[in-house]
């Protein structure tokens, strides 16, 4: 949590925090922060056929994916990403999948796709990979983030 605030301090993106208790699911981290403006997000670690690509997948929390449907759109057969893969690239575990998580991608080869769905709300949130709190950053601070760690991502309709 520490290098999230840190790297959002180094860009001069502010941002306000909700420390909560952990929060497995997007249903547990909703009732911390009930009333306060922000898209809720569920960010989801996916992998393609065979485990060779790996994709960051943004959207509403509330929207259901049709991981047939995106497979088809970008090209690969999706499937979630294994636990094992998903501490490897992002140092991460299930239930504190987020955008920070790119911070700790050293290969840089996760391909992010984002739900065009939320780009017109103000506020978006994510944990920072931490799941015991909940950052709210701008939608535009959330492109900041990833231009600064030099990601291509596609807007599509999830």
């Amino acid at each position: 949590m520490n290098e999230v605030k840190a790297f959002l301090k180094k860009l001069n993106i502010n941002y306000d925090i909700v420390y909560h208790p952990a929060a497995w699911t997007t249903d547990d981290a909703d009732k911390y922060i009930e009333g306060l403006d922000g898209v809720r997000t569920k960010t989801m670690f996916m992998a393609g056929k065979k485990d060779r690509n790996f994709y960051l997948i943004i959207l509403d929390e509330d929207k259901r994916l049709d991981i047939k449907g995106l497979s088809e759109v970008i090209g690969d057969r999706l499937h979630f990403g294994k636990e094992e893969h998903l501490k490897e690239k992002m140092n991460l575990v299930p239930g504190m999948v987020s955008l920070f998580g790119l911070l700790n991608n050293n290969e840089h080869d996760i391909k992010v796709y984002i739900d065009k769905e939320i780009i017109n709300e103000n506020l978006i949130t994510f944990h920072p990979n931490d799941n015991t709190a909940t950052i709210f950053i701008s939608i535009d601070d959330m492109f900041k983030v990833l231009n600064e760690l030099n990601y291509d991502f596609e807007i599509i309709d999830i």
